[in-house]
C-alpha cells in the first residue's frame, strides 16, 4: 500500500463512527450481525447499517468468565464480554443483533445477552440438504425479514431486497478481488495486512464509499506486483490458514508465522474466502439469498463437503506451500473435522499440515512459535 492508503486505512474507525453516528441521527437504523450465516442483504434492504461483531480481542474476556464458563471458546467469551462491559462502540450502536444457532455455547450465550437488547436468534440447520431444510430455513428468514423491516419502519420488498443482494455481491466481488491479489508470487502485501484490511472495511455505514477503498488498494497491490515488489521472496513459504474466524486481536498466529518468514496468502475461514460467494440476481430474492447463505460451508455442518471443495480451490488458486489449521479452544467442530482436513492436506494435496489449538491469550506464544517454526522447516 501507498502511504496515503496505509493512512487513509489508520482513520477508517474513527470515520465509521462519526458515520454510523450521522445515520443514527437521522432515525435510520444499525444491525448487528455475529455470523456470517446472517444475511445482511436484509438490513441494506432497510436502509439499516449492517455490523459485524464478532469479538475477537482478550481485553473483555476476564468480565465475561463472571458470567460465562472459563472452558468456553474465547470468541463466544470475548463476544459477550465486549457487550457486557460496553467497551465496543459497534455493539452499543447496534439497535438490534441477528444471532445464530452456530454452535451451543453461543446459542446459549444469546440467551443471556437477549437481556441487554433484542436479539433475533436463526434457528440454522445443521445439514445443507436443501430438499429436508431449505424451506424451513426459508421460514426463518422470512421471519428475520419481518422483524428487521418492522425495526427500521421500512418494509423489504422484493424490490428492495433485489438491490441490496447486487450491492452486497459488489462488495464481496470487491474483497475476493483484494484477496486474490496474494495469489500472485511473491504476493505484494502480507498476511497481517490483508487481515487489516478486510476487519476495517467490514464497519462501512456507506457501503459504496467501502467498495471504492477496497478496489483502491487492490489496484495499488496490483501496481506493486506489476513491478515485483513485495515484502516476500520467490522462497518465501506460501501458507493457508483454515479454521475459526480470525481478526485484528485475534491474529496472533499470523504474526507467529509471518515473523518466523512465512507469507499467510490465503484465509478459508469465514473472515477469509468463504465470503467470496454470490447470491443468485436472477431467482426470487429470499430463496435466493436462503440457498447460498445455507451453502456456506462451516464446520457446524455435518457432513461439510464443501469446505473441501473450497479448499481444494485455494490451493490450486494460492499456490500454497503448506496449511495451517487454526481451532480457538473449546470449539468442538473444528478441532474434530481436523482430522478430515489433515487427511486432505497430507493424502490428496501431498502438503505439510499443522493443526494449532489456542485461544487470544499470548500465554502460549513460544510454545506456538516453536511449533510453527518446525513446521516451516519442514518446508
Amino acid at each position: 500500500m501507498t502511504p496515503e492508503l496505509a493512512a487513509k486505512l489508520q482513520q477508517i474507525t474513527e470515520q465509521n463512527i462519526m458515520d454510523i453516528e450521522a445515520h443514527k441521527q437521522q432515525g435510520k437504523s444499525v444491525v448487528g450481525f455475529y455470523c456470517l450465516y446472517g444475511p445482511t442483504e436484509l438490513a441494506v434492504a432497510a436502509d439499516a447499517i449492517p455490523l459485524p461483531l464478532c469479538g475477537t480481542r482478550q481485553d473483555p474476556i476476564e468480565a465475561a468468565e463472571q458470567t460465562l464458563p472459563r472452558n468456553l471458546c474465547p470468541l463466544i467469551k470475548s463476544s459477550y464480554g465486549f457487550a457486557a462491559t460496553g467497551t465496543c462502540p459497534f455493539f452499543k450502536f447496534s439497535d438490534m443483533i441477528v444471532a445464530d444457532t452456530t454452535c451451543d455455547g453461543k446459542k446459549k450465550m444469546f440467551e443471556i445477552m437477549g437481556k441487554m437488547k433484542h436479539v433475533h436468534v436463526l434457528q440454522l440447520p445443521q445439514q445443507q440438504n436443501t430438499d429436508l431444510f431449505l424451506d424451513p430455513w426459508i421460514t426463518e428468514l422470512e421471519q428475520l425479514r419481518q422483524v428487521i423491516g418492522d425495526q427500521a419502519g421500512i418494509p423489504i420488498t422484493d424490490e428492495r431486497l433485489r438491490s441490496s443482494i447486487s450491492l452486497m455481491n459488489r462488495e464481496r466481488q470487491a474483497k475476493k478481488a483484494l484477496m486474490d491479489v496474494a495469489a500472485v508470487k511473491p504476493s505484494p502485501i502480507s498476511g497481517t495486512q490483508m487481515l487489516e484490511i478486510l476487519f476495517k472495511t467490514g464497519f462501512f455505514a456507506d457501503k459504496e464509499k467501502g467498495i471504492d477503498l477496497i478496489h483502491e488498494i487492490t489496484e495499488a497491490c496490483l501496481q506493486k506486483a506489476a513491478k515485483q515488489e513485495s515484502p516476500f521472496t520467490a522462497d518465501t513459504p506460501r501458507i493457508l490458514l483454515t479454521g475459526v474466524p480470525v481478526g485484528l486481536g485475534s491474529d496472533k498466529v499470523v504474526k507467529i508465522l509471518e515473523n518466523s518468514g512465512a507469507n499467510v496468502v490465503a484465509f478459508e475461514n469465514c473472515s477469509g474466502y468463504k465470503q467470496t460467494f454470490q447470491v443468485d440476481e436472477d431467482q426470487e430474492p429470499i430463496k435466493a439469498l436462503a440457498e447460498q447463505y445455507l451453502a456456506i460451508p462451516c464446520s457446524v455442518m455435518s457432513p461439510n463437503p464443501g469446505r473441501e471443495e473450497l479448499l481444494t480451490r485455494m490451493v490450486d488458486t494460492f499456490k500454497v506451500d503448506g496449511i495451517v489449521d487454526l481451532t480457538w479452544q473449546a470449539c468442538h467442530t473444528y478441532n474434530v473435522e481436523a482430522f478430515q482436513i489433515r487427511e486432505l492436506a497430507e493424502q490428496t494435496f501431498n502438503l505439510p499440515y499443522l493443526h494449532l489449538e489456542t485461544d487470544y491469550s499470548e500465554s502460549d506464544t513460544e510454545q506456538l512459535r516453536v511449533r510453527i517454526e518446525a513446521f516451516l522447516e519442514m518446508i
